[in-house]
């Protein structure tokens, strides 16, 4: 067996406790060579007695190794742990001193879980991964209250810039709650709701004021209010990276330069504040001079916008944070965040904006989830813009299904589109048959998928400003067959906790050909989805179906006959159908 494939480390997501009693251990191999992978486990004080094995499963593949994970429930909290290896007449064991051909004498030097402690289990909120999420940009979604609409302001539906306004506002989206109802959304992330100078409103002003143009405070807790009475959560964005040009504090820097009380509440390189080149001689968001970058090292920033945070969770009872450019912020603060936000409602989601490997982030200390970013890629590359075929994106999901604790990919955030990208439909090339299928995965893959305000009605548009234009409301401008099957496909998760729980696997991925299987928590329920991203029909052989169960169709077009051998389907170009046994 090849050696140098074979990885594994305790902690992250390698070792880690699923709960109280369940330790989850991964380990790796090249793809295609172990034929069987066990755990060899125990008691440290008590190995003789204790001693036990468990068959490891393959967790997922990419296009260079297996992931194996299994479960180990330790009678102490205690674990010793190694690993044995079989494929064809070889035997290889793995502890934490390297490889040997027979198991090793001495215990000892296995790999080490020490104690199952509870205050170290990561529990991301239990009701994230039954959410259907919302993302609405509150300056587009719907005018509600023209009396609040700055001077300016255009006609609604107009075509948007980086600075022109519409009159978006809170009793707008008050207004269109039963939209949300009707499309089966249980969740809305807004986009910043505070006091600031642009549409976007991630140059912020006051982090304790609702911005006028939006409404009040009083205003934004009715809107919660009415979320909550309808089974909708709500989660706001904190923009504590940085804050834009009226921030008082930054305001006095500008004026008073190293003389300001508030001189260290931004990380200045040079006084007075100004523009050299194109580079601010103060940090800021990307080079952009109106988002000075924030000192969160400074105990007043600490202490300021950890009062931010409590504020809008006592008073108004928000359901969450959406923390943006959260990778720029040093991991301290974030610990401290997490620990207020926490001992105010334990149920708060905590949600990070990092595009790329976010395991750091994510080890219980600091955010129960980040926006997904490498699963959307996957997921546009394949299905959106046609440029892989199913081999390299079932490699790609693979890869991302092992890169996580199981209770991180429960709870991370699913996106196929937002206020920084082009929009769905678009990335189609407006085909709508791409743009279910790729919907269609992202309900039924493991996590919390959002839906970017307007996609459900057939909004188009590129990337910024272009992706942020008004929401269509006029029915006849709707796209209202794209309507129902997004609520139709919503309605599928929400009808089946298999297509909630963390249990994926790859049957087939060949082509433009993906099936997969799903399975509920407590095996009861099993689910194949097929897909066929192609112009031409394919047939679907369906696995074999459970004792005494049989295949049942449940979503899609696909035809299933009993052929007195194996179940089969055909799809059609684009087609897509989902089973039950």
């Amino acid at each position: 067996m090849l050696r140098e494939a074979i990885y594994h480390r305790p902690k992250q997501n390698w070792a880690y406790a699923y709960d109280n009693k369940t330790i989850h251990l991964r380990v790796r191999t090249k793809r295609g060579e172990a034929d069987e992978v066990f755990v060899i486990a125990g008691d440290k004080y008590a190995w003789e007695q204790t001693r036990y094995v468990v068959p490891m499963k393959t967790l997922a593949s990419d296009e260079l190794f297996d992931y194996w994970e299994a479960e180990a429930v330790p009678p102490l909290r205690r674990l010793k742990y190694g690993f044995r290896f079989r494929s064809g007449n070889e035997e290889l064991y793995m502890s934490e001193k390297g490889f040997s051909s027979v198991e090793p004498e001495n215990y000892l030097t296995l790999f080490e879980f020490p104690f199952l402690n509870p205050a170290d289990v990561f529990e991301p909120p239990a009701w994230v991964k039954d959410a259907v999420f919302y993302q609405i940009f509150p300056e587009r979604f719907a005018n509600g209250d023209p009396s609040l609409n700055p001077a300016g302001t255009l006609p609604w539906g107009g075509a948007p810039t980086p600075t022109n306004f519409f009159g978006g506002d809170l009793q707008g989206v008050i207004d269109h709650l039963d939209h949300l109802v009707d499309l089966g959304v249980n969740a809305i992330y807004f986009n910043p709701l505070f006091e600031a100078t642009t549409n976007h409103k991630y140059d912020t002003k006051d982090y304790m004021k609702v911005d006028p143009r939006f409404g009040s405070n009083e205003k934004l807790k009715e809107l919660v209010d009415a979320c909550h009475a309808k089974g909708i959560r709500v989660l706001l964005d904190a923009v504590f990276n940085h804050s834009g040009k009226e921030f008082p504090p930054f305001v006095d820097v500008a004026d008073k330069g190293p003389d300001s009380p508030f001189a260290d509440w931004f990380h200045v390189r040079e006084f007075p504040l100004r523009v050299e080149n194109g580079i601010p001689t103060y940090d800021t968001f990307g080079f952009e001079p109106i988002m000075p970058k924030l000192n969160t090292e400074n105990a007043e920033v600490k202490r300021y916008l950890l009062d931010v945070a409590r504020y809008w969770i006592e008073e108004v009872g928000i359901d969450g944070w959406r923390l943006d450019v959260a990778n720029e912020v040093d991991h301290a603060f974030w610990r401290e965040l997490r620990s207020v936000v926490k001992g105010l409602n334990p149920e708060a989601y905590i949600l990070g904006e990092i595009w790329h490997d976010s395991i750091a982030w994510l080890q219980g200390d600091q955010f129960d989830a980040v926006m997904n970013y490498p699963v959307t890629e996957a997921v546009l590359d394949f299905f959106a813009r046609g440029v892989i075929e199913a081999v390299p994106f079932a490699n790609t999901i693979g890869n991302q299904l092992a890169a996580y604790p199981r209770q991180v990919v429960e709870a991370s955030f699913n996106l196929l589109g937002s206020h920084d990208t082009p929009r769905l439909l678009t990335v189609c090339g407006e085909d709508e048959r791409r743009m279910k299928l790729a919907t269609l995965f992202q309900l039924t893959f493991p996590g919390t998928p959002s839906i970017y305000y307007g996609d459900e009605v057939g909004m188009n548009g590129g990337g910024d400003p272009h992706c942020r234009g008004c929401m269509v409301w006029e029915e006849d401008k709707q796209n209202k067959e794209l309507f129902e099957f997004f609520a139709a496909a919503i309605r599928l998760r929400h009808n089946h906790e298999a297509l909630r729980s963390a249990s994926f696997k790859f049957l087939v991925a060949n082509g433009g050909l993906l099936v997969y299987e799903r399975l509920s928590s407590d095996n009861s329920e099993r689910l194949v989805v097929a897909m066929n991203v192609s112009e031409q029909p394919v047939e679907v052989v369906l696995p074999r179906a459970t004792a005494g169960q049989s295949w049942t169709p449940i979503f899609g077009e696909a035809l299933v006959e009993e052929t007195g051998g194996p179940m089969k389907a055909e799809l059609a170009a684009f087609g897509y159908s989902i089973w039950r046994c």
